[in-house]
């Protein structure tokens, strides 16, 4: 094969000499060769040669033939010479390098000889690799064949092992469980006596071995016998909760949590001993309970300090209250019926802990009655938690902790029940509602839901009796005697007084909830009071005592309401608008008292031409508060006559006033001092008064102006400095 190629080589190799010999020849007569120009051909056509010539501007080639001037048929023939002699050129390289080509030849040769070797050798190779591949992949079979049994070994070998470790019954711990103590040590003998009963109940496959028929009488013999053992030890525990003087918490925390295995032991390995076990506690701690808060209350009811009965209503007499009622109260405890007074503070010491009676006894002290709810409802509400965390952590069940209550809350309801029907204060039971809300905030910021539905039920049997004592006090108001309660005294009357108090105590109790049904009643009982009110008015002949007592009565109510802070709202606006209208009645009235024929001449007869802003100016110096509604009516006659006002009839007013202005004044002075019960108030409603004065007297001054001779009677005038002046000594009271 390497022979037939080295042929073929030599032959081509020939071939390229023979050519190239003739390739010289060739270029020696090409050489001699020449093109001449046929300048006498008829077949050549200008058609078209212009647009060419355009075409051709763009080659940059031509466009440099063309700038020189060079014809294009010269430039084609140099053109034709160029490659004629590049290709003589090629020709005469590859003759001179026809050695090196048959170097090159013999070498490949060589190549292709080793080449062909190597591919012998790695054949032979290829051979042994396959047989080699072959071994690898049977060994790699028996490898994963023998790892397999390897793991289903290792498998088979554990699942023996558990079974054997959970179905053994060791020595040991048959010693424990039949002759040894209820300890720890004991507890955990269980947890391994349960987890081999649980094995053998539930594993399907164990039920059908034969070891288990040795095993399994020896374990229901333990079974039988830890219950039994755990059961008297249980109740003997549960016996220590009735010793007196026992405390409950510390016991189930200290030492019945301890052994709460042995309760979750009974449950699954003992059920009907479990039910026993579980129903010996809820008796006892039933009774044990129940006992103790029947002794709290009994000891609670020892400190309870009456404040209201039947007859401590706002409208009743306290005249016709009968004095063996009262006679062991103490005089002070009767403000506490309609005033909230410290009462309140119950609110701010909600979370207190609970009275212990013998101490309190001992210091010979009594309670409102809201305050001994507040302490027996705390010592359930900690109680009651306690108990229902234990339960849950002891038993695992919510039931456990309703069973044992419903003790407790039988007593509680028959204490209540006897209570509330006898309870007539209405701040004590609206105290005890709002407590009762605060303590459902406390339970449930705790997350404790076992005492919703008690103090739901607590707060419905609150509220209606709440409803039934307001109501009598409306009834009270409403059926009052009128003849009774009237004391002919124009100052503040005790009935309004208890109606302020009374009012003012619940709107405080009401400011943090905005109880809309407790604000609708509060308003019937407004209503209620203000007729009252107005009927022991009328009992007054005099229309000036009347409007005293009114002003009197309405003044004390809005300072009362207003001692409780700026929650008065619609209430006290009512009484203050009230106050407003019987103030100005009550300067007139005054007025007309003193200066009867002076009013009537300035509202029939004065003309109407006075300078507002002159009176403005005067109101303002003296510092009176005036409205415009006021100021329009004192500079306005809507009653003016027509008839012309001559000196004949101004001159009596004008010398009358002169004559006892000023002792007309101090009367009035002494005689607000002396109707009325706040000193601010009467000197308010006699600041207004002069105010009046002052402005009527200058009306009747401007309209001497208009008068024909007028001016005769300006010496008998007196200067409006000089009543300003008199008004201006009442501002420093």
């Amino acid at each position: 094969m390497a022979e037939i190629a080295t042929d073929e080589l030599r032959k081509s190799e020939a071939e390229i000499m023979d050519a190239s010999k003739s390739v010289f020849i060739l270029g020696s007569v090409v050489g001699d060769l020449t093109i001449e120009e046929d300048a006498g051909s008829n077949d050549i056509s200008l058609e078209g040669l212009q647009q060419e010539l355009e075409e051709c501007k763009a080659d940059e080639v031509v466009a440099n033939i063309l700038s020189k001037g060079v014809k294009l048929r010269e430039y084609t023939k140099g053109v034709e010479n160029n490659l004629r002699q590049v290709e003589l050129d090629s020709i005469q390289e590859y003759i001179t390098e026809s050695d090196n080509l048959v170097s090159l030849h013999d070498q490949i040769r060589d190549c292709d000889i080793i080449l062909s070797q190597m591919e012998t050798l790695l054949g032979g190779f290829q051979v042994e690799i396959g047989s080699i591949s072959s071994d690898i992949k049977i060994l790699q079979e028996k490898s994963l064949d023998m790892g397999l049994k390897l793991k289903n070994r290792k498998v088979a070998e554990s699942k023996l092992a558990k079974f054997v470790e959970e179905i053994i019954v060791p020595p040991r711990m048959i010693d424990i469980i039949v002759d040894g103590e209820v300890n720890d040590e004991y507890l955990r003998t269980l947890e391994i006596l349960s987890k081999k009963l649980k094995f053998v109940e539930v594993d399907p496959m164990v039920k059908t071995s034969n070891a288990l028929k040795d095993v399994q009488p020896e374990l229901e013999r333990l079974r039988q016998k830890a219950i039994s053992k755990v059961f008297e030890f249980m109740i003997q525990k549960l016996y220590a909760l009735r010793k007196p003087k026992t405390n409950i918490q510390i016991l189930q925390q200290s030492i019945l949590l301890k052994y709460k295995f042995a309760i979750s032991f009974l449950k699954e390995h003992g059920k009907e001993i479990y039910n026993e076990v579980r129903a010996a506690y809820t008796d006892t701690m039933n009774k044990v309970l129940s006992a103790h808060f029947r002794a709290y209350i009994q000891a609670l009811e020892k400190l309870q300090l009456d404040i209201a009965g039947p007859t401590d209503l706002i409208g009743v007499d306290t005249r016709s209250t009968s004095l063996f009622l009262r006679g062991r109260e103490p005089l002070k405890n009767r403000s506490a019926i309609f005033a909230l007074g410290d009462r309140i503070n119950i609110l701010k010491e909600i979370d207190e802990p609970s009275l212990i009676p013998h101490i309190a006894e001992a210091s010979s002290k009594k309670y409102p009655y809201e305050v001994l709810f507040r302490s027996l409802h705390k010592l359930l509400m900690d109680t009651a938690t306690s108990e229902y965390v234990f339960c849950g952590d002891f038993f695992g069940e919510e039931t456990v902790f309703y069973e044992i209550f419903s003790g407790p809350f039988a007593v509680m309801d028959e204490h209540f029940g006897t209570v509330l029907p006898n309870s007539f204060d209405a701040i004590g039971i609206m105290l005890m509602i709002r407590i009762t809300h605060q303590h459902q905030l406390i339970m449930s910021r705790r997350r404790i839901p076992c005492l919703d539905s008690y103090l739901d039920k607590v707060n419905i049997s609150l509220w209606p009796r709440f409803k039934m004592v307001f109501d009598m006090h409306i009834n009270s108001l409403r059926n009052a005697n009128v003849k009774t309660l009237w004391e002919d005294d124009v100052h503040p009357h005790y009935v309004m007084r208890r109606y302020a108090e009374f009012t003012a105590s619940l709107i405080q109790l009401n400011v943090d909830y905005g109880d809309g049904q407790l604000d609708l009643n509060m308003e019937r009982l407004k209503m209620a009071i203000d007729d009252l009110l107005i009927k022991l008015a009328k009992m007054f002949t005099k229309s000036k005592l009347q409007t005293v007592f009114l002003i009197n009565n309405y003044d004390m109510t809005i300072a009362v309401l207003k001692e409780t802070g700026p929650e008065g709202g619609k209430i006290q606006a009512h009484f203050e608008e009230l106050l407003k209208n019987y103030t100005a009645i009550y300067v007139e009235e005054l007025l007309l008292e003193h200066f009867s024929n002076l009013i009537k001449f300035v509202k029939t007869r004065a003309c109407e031409s006075m300078n507002r802003h002159h009176i403005l100016c005067l109101l303002l110096i003296m510092s009176v508060k005036i409205t415009e509604v006021d100021f329009l009516n004192a500079a306005e006659d809507p009653n003016g006559s027509d008839k012309p006002i001559t000196v004949a009839e101004v001159e009596p007013l004008v010398k009358d006033f002169g004559s006892r202005w000023k002792a007309a004044i101090e009367l009035m002075h002494s005689d607000v001092i002396t109707s009325f019960s706040n000193f601010l108030c009467g000197m308010e409603i006699l600041k207004a008064s002069l105010t009046q004065l002052l402005l009527y007297y200058t009306r009747l001054s401007d309209c001497m102006k208009k008068i024909a001779g007028g001016s005769a009677l300006n010496k008998d005038l007196v200067p409006i400095s000089s009543i300003m002046y008199e008004i201006r000594k009442f501002r420093t009271f």
